[in-house]
């Protein structure tokens, strides 16, 4: 079994499904960013409405992945291919993005609010120069999960049309091609790592460290 050799065989293409992978991972980052933030925003200043929310979340979330892939795509305007893999993607993201942001929010010291209110700061005020930058880290703490959780579940988008890394994992089950199995599952691992990593040093770059998560 030899893993360079195979590799370098087939560079070109393994570049490809990698260029493929990232280009999936940062549109889903991106979109889940600007979707569910501002969700987990809003529902912090609606209880009925947060517990309606993180139910909807929870429960997309508990949906095997290849089951909720296989139902997108047969929804006709999405179909085969990147539309049904970003938006199943997406609606995993909700989970993590969504809950962080209203856990970190909710969580922020009631002294510091109240300090704040007697101060004659209103609500939306406090929000923007208070709750959230206090809040930063949890909401971090759900971005780094965001993209390593998306960076893993993208290989299975290769079932609906993908050409990603996810390809190399399947078509080496369907060979039982050992060399492709574990290059395909290397490159998908080093991948999240490599970016958790780096999330990681942001994190101590921008988050003081009293106010970090620990991992």
């Amino acid at each position: 079994m030899n893993y360079l050799k195979y590799i370098q065989n087939n560079l070109p293409t393994i570049l490809d499904y990698f260029q493929t992978h990232c280009s999936l991972v940062l549109w889903t980052v991106v979109i889940s960013l600007l979707l569910w933030i501002p969700v987990g925003v809003l529902i912090t200043r609606n209880e009925v409405w947060a517990k309606r929310v993180l139910a909807i979340a929870n429960t997309i979330f508990c949906i095997p992945g290849l089951s909720l892939f296989a139902m997108l795509i047969t929804i006709p305007f999405l179909g085969l291919g990147r539309r049904s893999a970003l938006v199943a993607l997406v609606l995993y993201a909700m989970m993590p993005l969504v809950r962080n942001v209203y856990q970190g929010v909710k969580n922020v010291d009631k002294s510091v609010i109240e300090a704040a209110r007697g101060m004659g700061m209103g609500s939306w005020r406090i929000l923007w120069e208070i709750q959230l930058p206090l809040a930063m880290p949890v909401i971090f703490a759900g971005f780094r999960i965001t993209v390593v959780m998306t960076t893993g579940t993208a290989a299975i988008a290769t079932y609906i049309g993908e050409r990603n890394l996810g390809r190399l994992i399947a078509e080496g089950l369907t060979r039982f091609h050992v060399e492709m199995i574990v290059v395909g599952a290397l490159f998908v691992a080093v991948m999240a790592f490599v970016l958790d990593s780096i999330l990681g040093y942001l994190e101590k770059r921008m988050v003081p460290r009293s106010f970090r998560i620990r991992s």
